[in-house]
């Protein structure tokens, strides 16, 4: 078994991968203000952007479904990786060698399953692409070569060639140090009559990465006519490998993606490699599966994909002219309503791919390609039009029917009227008023269906109150007090302007603790109103105040608090950005003073109406001879409160 991994060590990988970078593996992030950073979330649909990473305190915090933490807690909740195996992951990548509290540095057999799968694949990737080069790999180099790529291509996309042997791969690995069961867990080996031989024999081989840049998995391409099995062969489903949530390519394109704001969706592995080397670098395609919700999810992070975006992103789809290529494309139709972006598709003239495309007519023809696309919904109705007769009044009738149901989907009311006028042209109905009524009266029925099934509780994405709420802000919380009681009556709102202060000062605590200290250390619990913000002060002074603050101060208010719920909602207020124009960002002492005040002020105040009360009831009694002392305290507290509103912070200093 694993031994325990050194405090210093997992402290160093924390310090040594900054959480902004590893996030921006997975997801576009664009400034929020205050330092921070935001994108769409990870975790659970959403059309906002929600997911804020602070850089400089290395968490990260989602307003819509309370996801947060560390860069570890990330890598863990993305990748289903162990607190170990995360710690691994990253430490490779920062070139830190780590030591195990039971028996000094790591051995292989030590690290975690998905670690050592992952190694199985690089290693595996590394002895097919070496592979390439032998004398019986030859019919792979002229596979490629007659598609255009040269040797530089297959080492820029890794191609590589499996051995028509039965167990060259397997008997390599094994001399590596890697088990049978491991071998046959990656998929790289399935059982033989014998015990495990390699899966992919005599083929081409393309590595499959995530969007990290680790192989998962493998693409192999038959070569020889005596190769009985399918023209494509992939990795089959494994822990590390899933078909619906890997896009072949994506680690080379990410960055163009987000930057461009365009991605392009191709079929296949050449497709891919042709565009790339075209220029188009933001080409990616699926593996051995149709386009859908989950590769959805993967493109709408990287380009931000929000509906409150300013400049919507485009996804452009490149099909086959056949009736193959459209069918795939009505397919990509039915996700389109998942994208806020655009999205378009290019069809080929000759209804040749991007890699036969770029053989026949060169880099030009494929950049052109994609730049003269047309939108999907057009190309969509056309295929639906191009089924029917429009020639005759019932083929015209057939033809409105199925083409008004895609047109009905069309989010935008008024791109939805246009093309609805469109369509009436194009299938000759002279009552456009009709074609509209009829595409009016489906999306309405599409509409009530939606809050039919959110009534049932049945909410569908992206509706208020599911998973997929839109939050052009951070959410609001409902919020129990501690220990996990519920509270009785209305549920307490933490984003009440009634409690702005109380959140912005604990907000400062957390963030800028040198801007509040130490006149916060001073501040009581009974000076917060909310029994959550109670229950975070707390933890603040167990930590040790914001006066002994460090770069483990925030380590220390997360331990200190009693229950996850308080744990996400440090998180929450320790990623939030303050309620401060920008523009007057570098007057922060100044507003740190005023949240002091004010906060001190409203403590000050209940303490004086309470005082007030209890006066009154003294002196209603006649003999009591706490009416004066209570009296004397109500007018210091007067005092007090005038000095604090003249003379603002420098009162709670004297």
């Amino acid at each position: 078994m694993a031994g325990r991994i050194n405090d210093d060590d997992v402290k160093a990988v924390r310090d040594a991968v900054p959480i902004d970078a590893v996030v921006s593996e997975y997801l576009q992030l664009r400034p929020a203000g205050g330092g921070n950073l935001k994108g769409l979330c990870p975790f659970h649909d959403e059309k906002s952007p929600s997911f804020h990473v602070s850089p400089s305190k290395g968490l990260y915090h989602c307003f819509g479904c309370q996801e947060g933490g560390d860069t570890l807690a990330f890598v863990m909740k993305m990748e289903h990786l162990s607190f170990s195996e995360a710690v691994e992951r990253l430490a490779a990548q920062a070139g830190i060698t780590l030591r195990y509290e039971q028996g000094g540095y790591s051995p292989g057999r030590q690290q975690g399953e998905r670690t050592r799968l992952i190694e199985a694949h690089r290693v595996a990737a590394q002895f097919y692409a070496e592979q390439l080069a032998s004398p019986e790999a030859e019919i792979g180099r002229v596979f490629l070569a007659e598609r255009g790529f040269d040797q530089a291509a297959a080492e820029h996309f890794g191609v590589g060639y499996a051995p028509a042997g039965w167990d060259h791969l397997v008997r390599f690995l094994r001399g590596r140090g890697f088990t049978d069961r491991e071998l046959l867990t990656s998929g790289i080996a399935q059982d033989g009559r014998r015990g495990p031989i390699d899966r992919f024999r005599g083929r081409l081989i393309w590595p499959i990465r995530d969007i990290t840049g680790e192989v998962v998995g493998f693409g192999a391409r038959k070569l020889r006519d005596d190769d009985n099995g399918p023209k494509y062969l992939n990795t089959p489903e494994t822990p590390l490998y899933r078909k619906s949530q890997v896009l072949y390519g994506i680690d080379l394109a990410k960055r163009d993606i987000a930057k461009s704001n365009r991605a392009v969706v191709v079929e296949g592995y050449t497709d891919v490699m042709a565009c790339h080397l075209a220029g188009v670098t933001t080409a990616i395609a699926t593996c051995g599966t149709a386009f859908g919700g989950e590769h959805v999810k993967i493109l709408r992070r990287l380009l931000m994909d929000s509906t409150s975006a300013h400049s919507a992103g485009e996804v452009v789809f490149t099909f086959d002219g056949d009736a193959a290529g459209q069918k795939a494309a009505l397919r990509a139709f039915e996700d389109d309503q998942k994208f806020a972006a655009q999205t378009w598709i290019a069809v080929s003239p000759g209804g040749m791919d991007p890699c036969e495309l770029r053989l026949a007519k060169g880099d030009d023809a494929v950049r052109e390609l994609v730049e003269t696309r047309s939108p999907l919904f057009q190309f969509a109705i056309e295929s639906v039009v191009g089924q029917h007769n429009p020639d005759t009044a019932e083929g015209r009738s057939a033809a409105l029917e199925h083409t008004a149901q895609i047109v009905a989907q069309i989010k935008d009311p008024a791109i939805r009227h246009e093309y609805a006028v469109r369509l009436a042209g194009l299938l000759g109905i002279m009552d456009e008023r009709f074609v509209v009524r009829r595409i009016s009266q489906l999306a309405q029925w599409g509409r009530e269906r939606q809050r039919a099934a959110a009534a049932g509780g049945e909410r569908p994405a992206g509706r208020p109150g599911g998973p997929g709420a839109p939050t052009a802000a951070p959410r609001e919380r409902e919020a129990r007090p501690a220990g996990g009681a519920a509270r009785q009556g209305p549920p307490l709102n933490l984003r009440s302007p009634a409690l702005l202060e109380e959140r912005e000062l604990l907000k400062l605590a957390l963030q800028f603790p040198e801007l509040v200290s130490p006149a916060f250390d001073a501040f009581g619990e009974d000076e917060f109103t909310a029994p959550p913000y109670v229950v975070v002060r707390r933890a603040i002074a167990d930590a040790g105040g914001t006066e002994s603050a460090d770069g483990a101060f925030l380590d220390r208010v997360r331990e200190a608090a009693p229950d996850d719920s308080v744990r996400v909602l440090v998180n929450e207020l320790a990623v939030e950005p303050l309620t401060m124009p920008r523009r007057r960002q570098q007057e922060a002492d100044v507003y740190a003073g005023r949240r002091l005040v004010q906060v001190r002020l409203a403590a000050v105040q209940r303490r004086l109406a309470d005082l007030e009360s209890a006066a009154r009831r003294a002196e209603a009694q006649s003999g009591n001879a706490r009416a004066a002392e209570v009296r004397q305290e109500l007018w210091a507290l007067q005092q007090y409160r005038t000095a604090l509103e003249e003379r603002g912070v420098a009162a709670l200093y004297s």
